[in-house]
């Protein structure tokens, strides 16, 4: 994830990242304008007549497209945002969950370190499920993140039967972990579920439309500078669609992505001090 200063207007204006849309776009860009500067070229140069202009039915249809453009960006914002209030959640019960068994645990005890580790290692090994980065797990389960819920459950399971933990201890304790597989669940839903294909694909085409007649209905009005503002426009309509794109699916590592990786490192080092470091209470 990119950080910046968002009152900093002209370091942004002139800044160009390398995810930034006009890297992208460069390409299209040039070929757009190449055929919008053909278009004006035949108009002016080799056509007897110029083509008549027909610019309330293109805006008419620009205002169409912007509200299909402003609803998919905005659908894809609201499944980035979800998945950071998720990571967000794992992040509070993640330390909620270390704080409780810190509280049940005399100070000392030999299982305090596992714990730390396997509850750290739940949101690495979420963070590369949600890529497609886990290797294939080797046990009876081979869902890793249920692997790692799994091996908690069965160790405070093992505590209780061992008397380190009372059937209190364990009441409190069933909701954190619970609610670990619950955010994977919900991470899962939003990798596995991206907007609709036909919706996609529909306002691609109609961008594509849309940008090829543009030269066609301001070529009679604007000339040359057809080429300009269609290459523009281009430019705006595109950079929405590939945004919304690239921050539907928050959980990969392009730039915009959720910072998954600092998250789980957060929280491995934020439990391990709690149950290992100084944030080992003493049993009363």
């Amino acid at each position: 994830m990119i950080t910046y200063d968002p009152k900093s207007w002209w370091g942004l204006i002139f800044k160009f990242h390398k995810s930034d849309t006009f890297r992208r776009l460069l390409p299209a860009m040039a070929t757009v304008g190449v055929f919008s500067g053909g278009i004006a070229f035949v108009d002016r140069e080799l056509w007897p007549e110029h083509l008549s202009s027909t610019t309330a039915v293109h805006s008419l249809l620009g205002f169409v497209i912007s509200l299909l453009l402003v609803f998919r960006t905005n659908t894809a914002y609201e499944r980035w945002w979800e998945g950071r209030k998720l990571w967000g959640s794992l992040v509070n019960t993640s330390r909620n969950l270390a704080l409780k068994l810190n509280a049940y645990l005399r100070k000392g005890h030999p299982v305090r370190a596992a714990l730390a580790t396997q509850l750290g290692a739940y949101a690495a090994t979420l963070k590369d499920h949600l890529r497609d980065a886990n290797p294939p797990h080797k046990g009876p389960i081979r869902h890793a993140p249920n692997a790692v819920a799994a091996y908690l459950f069965a160790e405070i399971d093992g505590l209780y039967r061992r008397g380190d933990l009372t059937a209190e201890h364990v009441l409190m304790l069933n909701p954190d972990l619970t609610q670990l597989t619950e955010i994977c669940g919900a991470c899962e839903r939003i990798k596995k579920t991206p907007i609709p294909y036909s919706y996609s694909l529909f306002i691609k085409k109609f961008v594509f439309a849309y940008i090829v007649s543009m030269p066609f209905v301001f070529v009679d009005s604007f000339g040359y500078w057809t080429a300009l503002f269609t290459t523009f426009i281009f430019y705006v309509l595109g950079s929405l669609e590939i945004i919304a794109e690239e921050v539907e699916n928050p959980f990969g590592t392009d730039a915009n992505d959720l910072p998954t990786d600092d998250l789980a490192q957060t929280i491995a080092a934020n439990v391990r001090d709690i149950l290992v470091g100084n944030g080992a209470a003493p049993r009363a």
